[in-house]
């Protein structure tokens, strides 16, 4: 039962900060550079999916292998700040 999730950095002009596009439910992130989003994303991410896209009895009845996430981080193509 291996999931896949995405996380997109977009670039709000007018804060002037990346925010986070994302089906990881719970995952929040507005940071100034790429570089913050990003360690921001990956300390995150994988916590809010087991958190909340897993219930008690799918933690305890998967394998271990099964329950890490891929997540697909895409990086913007060029920096917009």
């Amino acid at each position: 039962m291996k999931r896949n999730y995405f996380v997109r950095a977009c670039w709000d002009a007018d804060a002037k900060v990346y925010y986070a596009e994302s089906d990881i439910d719970g995952l929040h992130i507005e940071a100034g550079t790429i570089d913050e989003f990003e360690a921001a994303m990956l300390d995150l991410a994988p916590e809010l999916i087991l958190s909340n896209h897993y219930n008690a009895s799918e933690l305890a009845d998967t394998p271990l292998k099964d329950l890490v996430p891929a997540i697909l981080w895409q990086r913007p193509a060029a920096a917009s700040a």
